[in-house]
Protein backbone atom coordinates (compact mmCIF):
# COMPACT_ATOMS: atom_id res chain seq x y z
CA UNK A 1 0.00 0.00 0.00
CA UNK A 2 1.45 2.99 -1.25
CA UNK A 3 2.77 5.71 1.72
CA UNK A 4 0.06 7.84 1.13
CA UNK A 5 -2.53 6.21 2.45
CA UNK A 6 -1.43 5.09 5.17
CA UNK A 7 -3.63 7.34 7.42
CA UNK A 8 -6.43 5.73 6.56
CA UNK A 9 -5.62 2.09 7.85
CA UNK A 10 -6.31 0.56 10.98
CA UNK A 11 -2.98 -0.93 11.51
CA UNK A 12 -4.69 -3.44 14.26
CA UNK A 13 -6.99 -4.28 11.70
CA UNK A 14 -4.24 -4.71 9.45
CA UNK A 15 -2.09 -7.12 11.25
CA UNK A 16 -4.96 -9.03 12.45
CA UNK A 17 -6.37 -9.72 8.51
CA UNK A 18 -2.26 -9.82 7.73
CA UNK A 19 -1.44 -13.74 6.72
CA UNK A 20 1.80 -13.94 8.26
CA UNK A 21 3.70 -11.87 11.27
CA UNK A 22 7.10 -10.39 11.10
CA UNK A 23 9.69 -13.20 11.66
CA UNK A 24 11.36 -11.28 13.87
CA UNK A 25 10.19 -8.05 15.84
CA UNK A 26 13.33 -6.36 17.88
CA UNK A 27 14.53 -4.69 15.16
CA UNK A 28 13.23 -3.58 11.47
CA UNK A 29 14.45 -6.16 8.93
CA UNK A 30 13.77 -5.95 5.01
CA UNK A 31 14.39 -7.11 1.43
CA UNK A 32 14.55 -11.04 2.72
CA UNK A 33 16.96 -13.16 0.76
CA UNK A 34 16.13 -16.73 1.85
CA UNK A 35 18.00 -19.62 1.31
CA UNK A 36 18.41 -23.57 2.48
CA UNK A 37 22.46 -24.69 3.20
CA UNK A 38 23.11 -27.59 4.37
CA UNK A 39 19.68 -28.38 5.10
CA UNK A 40 19.25 -25.27 7.26
CA UNK A 41 17.28 -21.76 6.46
CA UNK A 42 19.40 -18.39 6.60
CA UNK A 43 17.93 -15.28 5.54
CA UNK A 44 20.15 -12.21 4.36
CA UNK A 45 18.30 -9.15 4.78
CA UNK A 46 19.07 -5.29 5.36
CA UNK A 47 18.53 -3.92 8.30
CA UNK A 48 16.22 -0.94 8.44
CA UNK A 49 17.37 2.26 10.91
CA UNK A 50 15.94 5.95 11.05
CA UNK A 51 18.80 7.84 10.22
CA UNK A 52 16.64 10.80 10.24
CA UNK A 53 16.76 11.94 6.49
CA UNK A 54 13.60 13.22 4.94
CA UNK A 55 11.71 10.83 2.37
CA UNK A 56 12.04 11.48 -0.76
CA UNK A 57 12.16 9.09 -4.55
CA UNK A 58 16.30 8.92 -4.16
CA UNK A 59 15.51 6.51 -1.20
CA UNK A 60 18.16 8.56 0.81
CA UNK A 61 15.73 7.97 4.05
CA UNK A 62 17.31 4.11 3.58
CA UNK A 63 20.09 4.48 5.96
CA UNK A 64 21.04 1.13 6.90
CA UNK A 65 24.54 0.37 7.86
CA UNK A 66 25.00 -3.34 8.21
CA UNK A 67 23.42 -6.38 7.75
CA UNK A 68 22.68 -9.67 10.55
CA UNK A 69 22.05 -13.06 9.24
CA UNK A 70 18.95 -14.79 10.53
CA UNK A 71 19.01 -18.59 10.53
CA UNK A 72 15.48 -20.99 11.37
CA UNK A 73 16.00 -25.11 11.63
CA UNK A 74 12.75 -25.19 9.64
CA UNK A 75 9.99 -22.90 8.14
CA UNK A 76 8.01 -22.89 11.56
CA UNK A 77 11.27 -22.69 13.84
CA UNK A 78 12.24 -19.96 16.01
CA UNK A 79 14.05 -17.37 14.32
CA UNK A 80 18.10 -16.95 15.00
CA UNK A 81 19.64 -13.73 15.61
CA UNK A 82 23.08 -14.11 14.84
CA UNK A 83 24.40 -11.07 15.03
CA UNK A 84 26.54 -8.19 12.68
CA UNK A 85 27.79 -9.96 9.62
CA UNK A 86 29.14 -6.91 8.41
CA UNK A 87 29.68 -3.13 8.69
CA UNK A 88 29.72 -0.78 6.51
CA UNK A 89 32.98 0.82 8.32
CA UNK A 90 34.31 -2.64 7.50
CA UNK A 91 34.11 -2.30 3.86
CA UNK A 92 37.20 0.28 2.15
CA UNK A 93 35.38 1.71 -0.93
CA UNK A 94 31.40 2.20 0.92
CA UNK A 95 30.72 5.02 2.20
CA UNK A 96 26.91 3.94 3.58
CA UNK A 97 23.66 2.39 2.25
CA UNK A 98 23.98 -0.86 2.57
CA UNK A 99 21.24 -2.04 0.58
CA UNK A 100 18.99 -5.28 -0.11
CA UNK A 101 21.77 -8.10 -0.04
CA UNK A 102 21.71 -11.58 -1.21
CA UNK A 103 24.67 -14.40 -0.17
CA UNK A 104 25.83 -17.84 -2.22
CA UNK A 105 27.59 -21.10 -1.03
CA UNK A 106 30.23 -22.23 -3.03
CA UNK A 107 33.44 -25.11 -2.13
CA UNK A 108 33.16 -24.79 1.61
CA UNK A 109 32.74 -20.73 1.50
CA UNK A 110 29.91 -18.13 1.59
CA UNK A 111 29.89 -14.87 -0.07
CA UNK A 112 27.87 -11.82 0.87
CA UNK A 113 26.79 -9.65 -1.72
CA UNK A 114 25.90 -6.12 -1.13
CA UNK A 115 25.45 -2.51 -2.88
CA UNK A 116 26.82 0.44 -1.22
CA UNK A 117 27.22 3.79 -2.20
CA UNK A 118 31.34 5.02 -2.84
CA UNK A 119 31.55 8.24 -1.30
CA UNK A 120 30.75 9.84 -4.53
CA UNK A 121 27.01 8.79 -4.40
CA UNK A 122 27.47 6.28 -7.27
CA UNK A 123 26.22 2.65 -6.23
CA UNK A 124 28.33 -0.42 -6.66
CA UNK A 125 28.17 -4.24 -5.79
CA UNK A 126 30.61 -5.86 -3.08
CA UNK A 127 31.60 -9.02 -2.49
CA UNK A 128 32.28 -9.84 1.42
CA UNK A 129 33.66 -13.88 2.06
CA UNK A 130 33.31 -16.20 4.86
CA UNK A 131 33.68 -19.97 6.01
CA UNK A 132 30.13 -19.83 7.83
CA UNK A 133 26.81 -18.85 6.66
CA UNK A 134 26.35 -17.06 9.30
CA UNK A 135 29.73 -14.67 8.69
CA UNK A 136 31.45 -12.70 9.77
CA UNK A 137 32.38 -11.95 6.35
CA UNK A 138 35.30 -10.23 5.31
CA UNK A 139 34.53 -7.87 2.16
CA UNK A 140 37.08 -7.86 -0.97
CA UNK A 141 39.39 -4.17 -0.84
CA UNK A 142 37.25 -2.88 -3.91
CA UNK A 143 33.60 -3.24 -5.84
CA UNK A 144 33.43 -5.84 -7.98
CA UNK A 145 34.88 -4.22 -10.96
CA UNK A 146 31.94 -2.84 -13.40
CA UNK A 147 29.52 -3.48 -11.04
CA UNK A 148 26.52 -1.37 -10.62
CA UNK A 149 23.35 -0.11 -9.15
CA UNK A 150 21.51 -2.42 -6.44
CA UNK A 151 19.98 -5.55 -5.39
CA UNK A 152 22.35 -8.15 -6.48
CA UNK A 153 20.84 -11.43 -6.42
CA UNK A 154 22.49 -15.00 -7.15
CA UNK A 155 21.34 -17.75 -8.95
CA UNK A 156 22.83 -21.15 -8.70
CA UNK A 157 22.15 -23.24 -12.02
CA UNK A 158 21.70 -27.01 -11.84
CA UNK A 159 25.30 -27.05 -13.67
CA UNK A 160 26.91 -25.26 -10.61
CA UNK A 161 27.35 -21.81 -12.93
CA UNK A 162 26.28 -18.93 -10.52
CA UNK A 163 24.63 -15.69 -12.35
CA UNK A 164 24.05 -12.50 -10.66
CA UNK A 165 21.12 -10.45 -11.02
CA UNK A 166 21.22 -6.42 -10.75
CA UNK A 167 19.85 -3.42 -11.09
CA UNK A 168 17.14 -0.80 -10.06
CA UNK A 169 15.82 2.42 -11.31
CA UNK A 170 15.30 5.69 -9.41
CA UNK A 171 17.33 5.60 -6.52
CA UNK A 172 19.09 2.41 -7.58
CA UNK A 173 20.33 4.98 -10.44
CA UNK A 174 19.90 2.07 -13.47
CA UNK A 175 18.55 5.19 -15.44
CA UNK A 176 22.01 6.68 -15.65
CA UNK A 177 23.53 3.72 -17.44
CA UNK A 178 23.13 2.21 -21.20
CA UNK A 179 25.49 -0.45 -22.33
CA UNK A 180 26.92 -0.69 -18.69
CA UNK A 181 28.23 2.63 -19.16
CA UNK A 182 27.42 5.74 -16.68
CA UNK A 183 26.36 9.44 -17.76
CA UNK A 184 24.54 11.55 -15.39
CA UNK A 185 22.64 12.88 -18.19
CA UNK A 186 20.77 9.53 -19.20
CA UNK A 187 17.24 8.89 -17.20
CA UNK A 188 14.30 6.91 -17.65
CA UNK A 189 13.01 5.74 -21.29
CA UNK A 190 9.57 7.75 -21.96
CA UNK A 191 6.44 6.40 -21.43
CA UNK A 192 6.29 5.11 -25.28
CA UNK A 193 9.74 3.34 -25.04
CA UNK A 194 10.97 0.13 -23.81
CA UNK A 195 11.33 -0.10 -20.66
CA UNK A 196 15.00 -0.56 -19.07
CA UNK A 197 15.98 -4.13 -18.07
CA UNK A 198 17.44 -5.61 -14.98
CA UNK A 199 20.87 -6.83 -15.60
CA UNK A 200 22.68 -10.13 -15.36
CA UNK A 201 25.91 -11.78 -15.30
CA UNK A 202 27.71 -14.50 -14.88
CA UNK A 203 29.93 -15.47 -12.01
CA UNK A 204 33.85 -16.14 -12.40
CA UNK A 205 34.58 -19.69 -10.79
CA UNK A 206 36.47 -17.23 -7.66
CA UNK A 207 32.79 -16.27 -7.31
CA UNK A 208 34.30 -12.55 -7.09
CA UNK A 209 34.24 -10.60 -10.43
CA UNK A 210 32.02 -11.22 -13.75
CA UNK A 211 33.17 -13.62 -15.81
CA UNK A 212 31.61 -11.37 -18.93
CA UNK A 213 30.63 -7.99 -19.55
CA UNK A 214 26.88 -7.80 -18.01
CA UNK A 215 23.81 -8.17 -20.44
CA UNK A 216 20.53 -5.96 -20.26
CA UNK A 217 17.61 -8.49 -19.87
CA UNK A 218 14.50 -8.42 -22.05
CA UNK A 219 10.76 -8.98 -20.28
CA UNK A 220 8.08 -9.82 -22.87
CA UNK A 221 3.88 -9.22 -23.09
CA UNK A 222 2.17 -11.83 -24.01
CA UNK A 223 2.70 -11.01 -27.56
CA UNK A 224 6.23 -10.90 -27.26
CA UNK A 225 7.21 -7.21 -27.77
CA UNK A 226 9.25 -5.99 -24.86
CA UNK A 227 7.52 -4.10 -21.89
CA UNK A 228 7.09 -0.45 -21.90
CA UNK A 229 8.58 2.12 -19.79
CA UNK A 230 4.62 3.55 -19.43
CA UNK A 231 3.59 -0.21 -18.37
CA UNK A 232 4.15 0.81 -14.32
CA UNK A 233 2.20 -2.43 -13.30
CA UNK A 234 4.35 -4.49 -15.38
CA UNK A 235 7.76 -3.53 -15.95
CA UNK A 236 11.10 -3.59 -14.54
CA UNK A 237 11.61 -1.12 -11.53
CA UNK A 238 14.05 -3.31 -8.87
CA UNK A 239 14.32 -6.58 -6.74
CA UNK A 240 15.51 -8.98 -9.02
CA UNK A 241 15.51 -12.56 -8.37
CA UNK A 242 15.32 -15.91 -10.22
CA UNK A 243 13.86 -19.72 -9.16
CA UNK A 244 13.75 -22.85 -11.04
CA UNK A 245 10.29 -24.88 -10.96
CA UNK A 246 9.73 -27.98 -13.64
CA UNK A 247 12.61 -26.76 -15.76
CA UNK A 248 11.29 -23.35 -16.31
CA UNK A 249 13.22 -19.76 -14.92
CA UNK A 250 11.50 -18.08 -13.61
CA UNK A 251 12.61 -14.08 -13.05
CA UNK A 252 10.43 -11.84 -10.48
CA UNK A 253 10.87 -8.49 -9.75
CA UNK A 254 8.93 -5.14 -8.12
CA UNK A 255 7.11 -2.79 -10.33
CA UNK A 256 8.07 -0.03 -7.46
CA UNK A 257 5.64 2.49 -7.86
CA UNK A 258 2.92 0.31 -8.15
CA UNK A 259 3.68 -2.04 -5.36
CA UNK A 260 3.74 -5.60 -7.24
CA UNK A 261 5.80 -7.95 -6.78
CA UNK A 262 5.67 -9.63 -10.86
CA UNK A 263 7.16 -12.34 -12.12
CA UNK A 264 8.11 -13.93 -15.94
CA UNK A 265 9.15 -17.30 -17.33
CA UNK A 266 12.20 -18.02 -19.41
CA UNK A 267 14.22 -20.84 -20.73
CA UNK A 268 17.71 -19.97 -19.68
CA UNK A 269 19.28 -17.72 -17.15
CA UNK A 270 19.81 -14.64 -19.43
CA UNK A 271 15.43 -14.66 -20.62
CA UNK A 272 14.13 -13.28 -22.54
CA UNK A 273 11.44 -13.73 -20.16
CA UNK A 274 7.38 -13.56 -20.82
CA UNK A 275 5.66 -11.67 -18.12
CA UNK A 276 2.80 -14.04 -16.45
CA UNK A 277 1.29 -12.34 -13.45
CA UNK A 278 1.60 -10.96 -9.68
CA UNK A 279 2.91 -13.16 -6.91
CA UNK A 280 2.49 -10.51 -4.64
CA UNK A 281 -0.21 -7.34 -4.39
CA UNK A 282 0.67 -3.98 -2.29
CA UNK A 283 2.07 -4.59 1.17
CA UNK A 284 1.64 -1.52 3.70
CA UNK A 285 4.83 0.75 2.88
CA UNK A 286 6.15 1.98 -0.22
CA UNK A 287 8.49 -0.80 -1.09
CA UNK A 288 8.12 -4.27 -2.12
CA UNK A 289 10.76 -7.01 -2.15
CA UNK A 290 11.24 -10.55 -1.71
CA UNK A 291 12.78 -13.83 -2.66
CA UNK A 292 11.88 -17.23 -3.55
CA UNK A 293 13.09 -20.53 -1.30
CA UNK A 294 12.69 -24.16 -1.66
CA UNK A 295 12.25 -25.70 1.79
CA UNK A 296 11.76 -29.43 1.56
CA UNK A 297 9.63 -29.71 -1.02
CA UNK A 298 7.75 -26.58 -0.80
CA UNK A 299 8.17 -22.95 -2.01
CA UNK A 300 7.82 -20.14 -0.21
CA UNK A 301 7.67 -16.40 -0.51
CA UNK A 302 9.53 -14.33 1.94
CA UNK A 303 9.05 -10.69 1.98
CA UNK A 304 8.63 -7.50 3.64
CA UNK A 305 5.72 -4.60 5.31
CA UNK A 306 5.87 -1.71 7.56
CA UNK A 307 2.68 -3.06 9.46
CA UNK A 308 5.06 -3.34 12.67
CA UNK A 309 6.14 0.28 11.86
CA UNK A 310 2.45 1.74 11.22
CA UNK A 311 3.44 2.34 7.78
CA UNK A 312 7.12 3.87 8.20
CA UNK A 313 8.28 2.80 4.59
CA UNK A 314 12.10 2.65 5.55
CA UNK A 315 11.02 0.52 9.04
CA UNK A 316 9.91 -2.53 7.55
CA UNK A 317 9.95 -6.39 8.97
CA UNK A 318 10.52 -9.52 6.90
CA UNK A 319 8.12 -12.32 6.87
CA UNK A 320 7.05 -15.49 4.87
CA UNK A 321 4.18 -17.27 3.35
CA UNK A 322 3.75 -20.25 1.46
CA UNK A 323 3.51 -19.93 -2.87
CA UNK A 324 1.34 -22.39 -4.46
CA UNK A 325 1.64 -23.26 -8.48
CA UNK A 326 -0.64 -24.40 -10.74
CA UNK A 327 -0.45 -27.74 -13.50
CA UNK A 328 0.60 -25.34 -15.83
CA UNK A 329 3.13 -23.64 -13.82
CA UNK A 330 1.51 -20.52 -13.03
CA UNK A 331 1.75 -18.80 -9.47
CA UNK A 332 -1.60 -17.69 -7.33
CA UNK A 333 -1.54 -14.08 -6.82
CA UNK A 334 -1.17 -13.66 -2.79
CA UNK A 335 -2.98 -10.93 -1.05
CA UNK A 336 -0.99 -10.07 2.03
CA UNK A 337 -4.23 -9.31 3.88
CA UNK A 338 -7.95 -10.89 4.17
CA UNK A 339 -8.17 -13.57 1.17
CA UNK A 340 -5.08 -15.88 1.77
CA UNK A 341 -5.15 -16.70 -2.19
CA UNK A 342 -6.34 -14.77 -4.43
CA UNK A 343 -6.31 -15.80 -8.33
CA UNK A 344 -5.82 -12.80 -10.40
Amino acid sequence: MPEDSIEHINFEEINDLAISKPLVSHMYTADPSAHVFNGKIYIYPSHDIDAGIPFNDNGDHFGMEDYHVFSMEDISSEVVDNGVALHVDDVAWAEKQMWAPDAAHKNGKYYLYFPAKRANGIFQIGVAISDSPIGPFVPEKEAIKGSYSIDPAVFEDGDGKHYIYFGGIWGGQLQKYRNNQYNQNNEEPLADEKALGPIVALLRDDMLEFAEDPKEIKILDENGNEILAGDNSRRFFEASWVHKYNEKYYFSYSTGDTHFICYAIGDNPYGPFTYQGRILNPVVGWTSHHSICEVEGEWYLFYHDSSLSKGVTHLRSMKVTKIDYLEDGSIITIDPYGIRRLID
